[in-house]
This record gives C-alpha cells, structure tokens and sequence, in this order.
C-alpha cells in the first residue's frame, strides 16, 4: 500500500473540482432520471463513465489482479464505492427532501477519519483533521438548516436509513482503495466496468429493456453524467485518495451540497444568501486546515498512471 503524502495546493484544488462536478450531477439526474428510471440511469452512467476510460487504459495496458484475495477486494470496492451507494440513494431521493440527504451525507467524512485511523498506518486521527471535518460538516449544516434535524423525524425512516448506508457503503468502499496496488486511472477503469455488469443486470431485472424514447435533453444529460461526474470524477477520486489519503479527501465531500445550491443559483436563477457564501467559507477552510498538521512520511510506492 503506497505512502500518502501532505496535500498541496494543487490536490485541494482537485479536491474541490471533484466536488464542483460532483455537485453539478443532481441537475442533470433531475433532468435524466424522469425518463429513464434510477436503475437505468445509474447503469447508463457508469457504463458511459467505463467507456470514456477504456481506450486509456488499453494505451496503458491493463493491470488486472493477480490473486483471487486482490480479485475480491476489487469486487467489493466496486460495489461498495459505485454499485450500492448508487442505487440506495436513488432510491433514497424519491422520498426524503435534499437538505436531509445532504445531512445524513455529510456524516461521511468523519466515518472516513475514523475508518482511516483504525485501517491504515499513515492516515491517522489528528487534531487538524478534525478540525476540518467539523468546519466542513458546520459547512453542510449552514447550507441546509438546522430545521434538517427536524426533517429527520418527519421523513421516511428506511429512506433515510438507505442514504446513511449508502454514505457508509462510499466510506468503505474509500479505505479499500489504496489495499488494491493497481494504478488510479486503470483502478477506476475496472471499478467502473465491473459496476456497469452489475447495474445492467439490475435495471434488466428491475425495469426490463430500456427505453430508447428519450429526449435530446435527457441524452445530454446521460452523456455528461457518465463523462465527468462518473468517468472523470472517479479518476480524480482514485488518485486523490491513494495520494492524500481518504480521511483528507472526504472532507471535500461537503462542498457537494454547496456546489449544488451554487449551480442552482447559476443555471436556475435562484437567489444567492450570504448563507451559501458562508457555508463555502467553512468547508474550504475546513480543508486548508488538514494542511496544518504534521506532514506524513513519504516513503514507499509513488501515486502515477
């Protein structure tokens, strides 16, 4: 398992576009999902994402595991990392409002500081890290109210209870990434390829064959999300995590929610509040503080492609 290293400038930097583009998926999912259903919606995507990554990773060569114990562990992270956190969230929206989805997301990055303390040798519990979680998750709580503790008690408690496994299911799926010694880009190429089988089989026996009837509108929508927030943002998230370390990396997972609103304010014309500007504040001062902590040993394998 490779050393990680102190995140620069330029990683946080990645950090946030992850999350920028990651918060960018929820418009065109509200644009898709209508008309393809969330089964194949996330099978679409991911396969899209599969594609986009495959000639690379022909060019590079592929690197498959070669023990059943490294085949297994790429199985699980691709089902915990894609497959379930997909498909329990999906499901999850349908029936619980964005600001708790947003909430019970946004617990993720100190399960990701705890699980990576506990797991690993190098990416220990700090000071610093918690600090920076806690901004960030005050991050989300200004963005969605403290009025979402309230809508706690008012929604669907198995929705909820499948969007908090889903989050868990994403933080498990992390710590497995740097334990598979296989490059970032042709990881996620893989990740994304045995994911596109399992989905497919899942959305066949859910919702049949697809339908081919579908707007231009949703078709673009389907081809950005398997481009960036799948292809791409996936990359970036193997590389990251393997060269920062998960615990650092999850931190930027609170700049989602931001992002969301933020874009929203941008293609939809909803009003820009200093709650927003605030909220953003918080969560990338949450992530420049990791840096100030004691910088981890950097030995052992470098993080390429």
């Amino acid at each position: 398992m490779n050393r990680i290293e102190n995140a620069t400038v330029p990683d946080l930097l990645l950090v946030v576009l992850a999350a920028l583009i990651w918060g960018s998926a929820f418009t065109a999912i509200k644009v898709a999902v209508p008309e393809t259903g969330p089964y194949w919606l996330a099978a679409t995507r991911v396969t899209i994402g599969f594609l986009v990554l495959l000639p690379y990773a022909i060019w590079r060569g592929f690197i498959l595991p070669t023990s059943s114990s490294v085949w297994f562990l790429l199985v699980m992270m691709s089902l915990l990392n894609v497959v379930l956190p997909f498909l329990l969230i999906s499901w999850a929206e349908l029936s619980i409002d964005a600001g708790v989805t947003s909430l019970l997301m946004g617990t993720a990055p100190f399960f990701a500081l705890i699980g990576s303390h506990l797991f690993t040798t190098d990416d220990r519990l700090t000071r610093t890290k918690t600090l920076g979680v806690l901004l960030g998750f005050c991050g989300v709580l200004t963005i969605v109210g403290f009025d979402a503790f309230a809508g706690l008690g008012r929604s669907n408690l198995m929705a909820q209870i499948a969007c908090f496994l889903g989050s868990m299911s994403y933080v498990a799926g992390g710590l497995l990434v740097r334990k598979i010694d296989i490059p970032p880009g042709r990881l996620a190429c893989l990740a994304l390829g045995i994911s596109s089988l399992a989905l497919i089989g899942i959305a066949l026996l859910a919702d049949g064959l697809p339908s081919l009837d579908i707007s231009a509108n949703a078709t673009v929508a389907l081809l950005y999300l398997g481009l960036l927030p799948t292809g791409f943002a996936y990359l970036l998230r193997y590389y990251l995590i393997r060269k920062i370390g998960y615990s650092t990396f999850a931190i930027g997972l609170n700049l989602i929610p931001v992002f969301g609103i933020v874009l929203g304010v941008w293609l939809l014309g909803e009003a820009l509040s200093v709650r927003i500007l605030l909220a953003l504040a918080l969560v990338v001062c949450g992530l420049f503080v990791t840096r100030l902590g004691p910088k981890p040993l950097q030995t052992g394998t470098t993080v390429n492609d």
